[in-house]
């Protein structure tokens, strides 16, 4: 249904892929995956017909309908919503939308109008045969979250994360044969997340999609494409499966790799020492004719590179840590929440969850004295030093300065050695380390400031979605490093992987304001949940 042949793209010098030969079968759900930079969202845009590649050419089956999730939210500002969401269908909103204007003006005695009328009508019979049209959209805007009530709302008057959603919802109504979505669950919440699976798991033709929700690849794809050294490899199975898989392949070449560098290492000893004596001449070029034979390079190890998180708390954590009592919070007519209270413990590593705009951010601002609640009041132990990922990071990491310029005006005592050690963890290079912070991608702001926090050696971690913007990798570091780390942690996170990697305790904020709170983990509290 979808193929390339010979694809290549490249900007001046630099290959971002080449001659790329792939088939993409209906009923296959593909999870592209590799480094950030490595050229996912590129490839997309090239089969989309987006952008035009250096060389090679995307073939696509004939009367195939292709639809990629849109990225410029602000596209639609004049639309109601659901005109948005049948605008995924053009050919059927510009019929719809001419009916209506024809019927609107009402001259029925001109043969023309009559005939166009029936023209449209046929139209969207072809596009729309079971008249669900309607219906399907109603039931797409309410699945994201948008009650009935504002389906004719316009766009204008949504958030950009809502935006998104629309966007979403449009290529989802088109049904196309071939559906191509990078990332598609940013700006959505768990039980969105859950909603999106399970559409996706019903889509009968070809699927590709980026994501760095691990959770959410294995439960839609069937097949990994891995974008790595310049071209793709296909993988059936899952990305679990694919990432043991890859990793069970790269210790064996490494152990080959070392293998044959210690052969390597005797083989030059030898032809050193004895290259010299005539009487062992002969072995030393033997010797030589081996040496030259050894392709070490022919191994290749995958490009990509894991950041080493480290929290490490400067002084152990106290009895008393955290203390919520009473809290409330208004936006004019908008209640967040009121008589919001919880206790902290030592040892709690807390997954803060909820509803998209439930009040998460503003329960962990106020949490860290950024926003004054109406009522009540927050108390932290007097051993707690804790230290802030807010959402907003992208923002706030920003200037003029160099990377370890930027992290050590936060504190002058901080040697320049440790900030580039920490910034040499989370993937800058020396060099990269020397640019100008407002030069970082959102990706790269978030590794600085998560460098920043490990120079913190602060004994509670704070942190709203510290996962965006983040790759697959960097994702299951920061795993790694919350559950190794011996301090206490309250974390805002959609990517339930990561929940199930350290949290101890569930805080569900609902959408009435009340706090549920649950003392395991997030499996278990699913289990708890159903039941």
């Amino acid at each position: 249904m979808l193929s390339t042949v010979n694809l290549t793209q490249r900007y001046g010098k630099r290959v971002l892929f080449e001659k790329i030969n792939l088939t993409l079968d209906p009923g296959k759900r593909y999870g592209l995956i590799g480094a950030n930079g490595a050229g996912k969202s590129t490839f997309m845009k090239i089969l989309a017909g987006e952008i035009e590649p250096s060389e090679g050419e995307v073939q696509i089956q004939p009367g195939a309908k292709l639809g990629m999730l849109g990225q410029n939210q602000y596209a639609f500002e004049e639309f109601s919503l659901k005109d948005a969401v049948l605008y995924g269908n053009k050919r059927l909103y510009e019929a719809v939308k001419e009916k209506e204007r024809l019927y609107m003006e009402g001259n029925f005695d001109d043969d023309k109008v009559n005939e166009r009328l029936g023209e449209l009508e046929m139209i969207c019979v072809e596009e729309d045969p079971m008249y669900e049209a309607e219906v399907r959209i109603e039931k797409l805007l309410t699945a994201l979250g948008f009650p009935v009530e504002m389906h004719d709302a316009p766009m204008s008057s949504l958030t950009g994360g809502d935006k998104f959603k629309i966007l979403l919802a449009q290529v989802l109504f088109l049904k196309p044969d071939i559906l191509l979505l990078d990332e598609p669950t940013n700006n959505l919440d768990m039980e969105t997340i859950a909603w999106l699976e399970e559409e996706l798991k019903r889509h009968e033709g070809v699927l590709v999609v980026i994501s760095h929700d691990r959770h959410f690849l294995n439960s839609v794809v069937t097949n990994i494409l891995d974008l790595d050294f310049q071209t793709i490899r296909e993988f059936t199975g899952t990305y679990d499966d694919w990432y043991i898989a890859a990793n069970l392949k790269a210790k064996q070449a490494e152990m080959e790799r070392s293998k044959k560098l210690k052969e390597k290492e005797e083989l030059e000893k030898f032809i050193a020492r004895f290259s010299a004596n005539a009487s062992k001449a002969k072995q030393a070029t033997s010797r030589q004719k081996q040496l030259e034979k050894l392709d070490i390079e022919e191994i290749k190890i995958s490009s990509r590179r894991d950041p080493s998180i480290l929290f490490k708390p400067n002084r152990e954590i106290g009895n008393e840590v955290l203390e919520a009592e009473d809290l409330a919070k208004s936006y004019g007519d908008h209640k967040v929440f009121e008589h919001l209270s919880f206790k902290v413990e030592k040892g709690d590593k807390i997954a803060l969850i909820g509803s998209n705009g439930v009040g998460k951010t503003t329960l962990l601002e106020i949490l860290m004295g950024r926003l004054e609640p109406d009522a009540g009041r927050v108390k932290w132990g007097q051993t707690v030093h804790p230290t802030y990922f807010p959402q907003n990071t992208t923002e706030v990491v920003k200037g003029e300065e160099k990377l370890y310029e930027w992290i050590q005006n936060h504190n002058q005592k901080w040697h320049i050695d440790e900030i580039r050690k920490c910034l040499g963890r989370m993937l800058f290079s020396g060099e990269e380390q020397e640019k100008q912070v407002d030069a970082c991608s959102g990706g790269e702001k978030h590794r600085v400031m998560m460098s920043k926090m490990m120079m913190d050696d602060a004994n509670f971690l704070v942190m709203d979605e510290p996962d965006n913007h983040l790759d697959l990798e960097a994702i299951v570091a920061l795993g790694e490093a919350l559950h190794q780390y011996e301090g206490g942690v309250i974390c805002v996170t959609h990517d339930r992987e990561l929940i199930d990697a350290f949290a101890n305790r569930i805080l569900k904020l609902n959408d009435d304001g009340t706090l549920t709170d649950f003392r395991g983990s997030y499996e278990e509290f699913i289990g708890a949940d159903a039941a």
